[in-house]
């Protein structure tokens, strides 16, 4: 049996909704998921539960009060499950297990790409801005916005492809950031990193020329992809540029998921049905974009860079 992922849920998909709606069996399936993602880390060579304890012995409550911001309210969809964690982004222990799961998760987007297929995705993506924005052109960026940054994988390549700009990672995990300034400060770079909601950054109008978001569409509802498009529209300057990569919903790998895959996908991810009904390009142009290119970085994955208006 194969589930289609269309830009609405198909039969499979509201049965496999209606079995992650009992908690016993929910609560199972994520635990599968899990130990599916550990399996492979540690079959390629990622030794998940050492490099993750390790991890949480170098960073703890000195770091986190650096980067917390004590009177931010988390919204309500940032306080379900994520990734198997009952508590979602708002723990150590999903902070500590990000880098190790993001080569997990991405060694077989490319056959034969193992470890490497994380650092591979980001290159096509930053491969995709450069296209569009080349770092050594007049228009490259002097400052730019990485929303959804995690512990600053996203933020740290960012760097990579534009060593001028000044770098802002904006996340609502503190925990995730806590990380990210450790890391920041083990690379010798120099990173403003933000705890604030995306939809409401209390930043600067007209501060950044790019904003970028990265695996992070995927992870919420409609209503606030579409309402950190319009905030990013309020950060960027004239003719500044917003790029998101995430899941391609029109991938045929989606197209022909296994009905039990998608079930391990979906218990991990409450908001996947939302992001693939997403009309992506419909809601950049309400928020005040114009498409400049929508490509198809991985055999799963695009990307959009779109022109504020």
């Amino acid at each position: 049996m194969t589930a289609t992922v269309a830009t609405s849920p198909g039969l499979a998909s509201r049965l496999i909704n209606r079995v992650l709606a009992v908690k016993p069996l929910a609560d199972f399936i994520k635990g599968q998921a899990r130990q599916k993602i550990i399996n492979r880390a540690e079959k390629i060579g990622v030794p998940w539960r050492q490099e993750s304890e390790t991890l949480r012995n170098c960073v703890g409550d000195a770091e986190l009060a650096r980067v917390e911001n004590p009177e931010l309210t988390y919204p309500d969809y940032y306080r379900v499950s994520f990734h198997a964690y009952e508590t979602g982004n708002l723990s150590w222990l999903a902070a500590s297990e990000v880098e190790v799961a993001a080569r997990a998760v991405h060694a077989p987007i490319w056959p034969d790409a193992g470890v490497r297929g994380d650092a591979k995705l980001r290159q096509s993506y930053h491969d995709v801005i450069a296209d569009v924005v080349a770092p050594s052109s007049p228009e490259a960026p002097k400052d730019i916005l990485d929303i959804g940054c995690a512990v600053g994988m996203s933020t740290f390549t960012m760097q990579e492809l534009y060593p001028e700009a000044q770098l802002t990672g904006l996340d609502l995990s503190p925990y995730f950031l806590a990380i990210a300034q450790y890391r920041s400060e083990q690379r010798n770079i120099n990173i403003n990193w933000v705890h604030a909601a995306a939809e409401a950054t209390a930043l600067p109008d007209a501060s950044f020329d790019l904003v970028s978001i990265c695996l992070v569409c995927h992870e919420l509802p409609q209503a606030a992809s579409r309402q950190i498009f319009r905030e990013a529209r309020r950060l960027l300057r004239p003719k500044g540029h917003l790029a998101i990569m995430d899941m391609n919903p029109q991938s045929e790998l989606f197209a022909k998921m296994p009905a039990y895959v998608l079930t391990l996908l979906k218990s991990t991810e409450p908001y996947l049905d939302q992001y693939f009904s997403l009309d992506i390009e419909s809601a950049l142009t309400e928020a005040g974009f114009e498409t400049e290119a929508t490509v198809k970085n991985s055999p799963r994955h695009r990307t959009v860079i779109a022109r504020a208006c």
